[in-house]
């Protein structure tokens, strides 16, 4: 899967799924500042993945994640 498609479906479900506005999507994006999901919407996004993507995640994925450009580099990684 390339990473244009990656990211769109990304969006589409934060938009879908979790109410994010589209204007506040953009890689530099915190997630939990700007986007404002909290650790239930973790736990949400992780189901999101696995459904859309058939990647699993575990909590020692997210370390690193801060921005949505980390978690579309997380996804595009657990993919390839």
């Amino acid at each position: 899967m390339n990473r244009e498609l990656i990211v769109e479906k990304i969006n589409y479900f934060l938009v879908d799924e979790f109410e994010v506005e589209k204007d506040d999507i953009h890689p530099s994006a915190n997630l939990k500042e700007t986007l404002e999901l909290d650790s239930l919407d973790f736990v949400d996004l992780v189901v999101a993945v696995e459904s859309n993507f058939g990647v699993k995640l575990k909590g020692d994925d997210f370390v690193n994640v801060v921005t949505l450009q980390d978690f579309y580099n997380l996804i595009e990684a657990k993919i390839n």
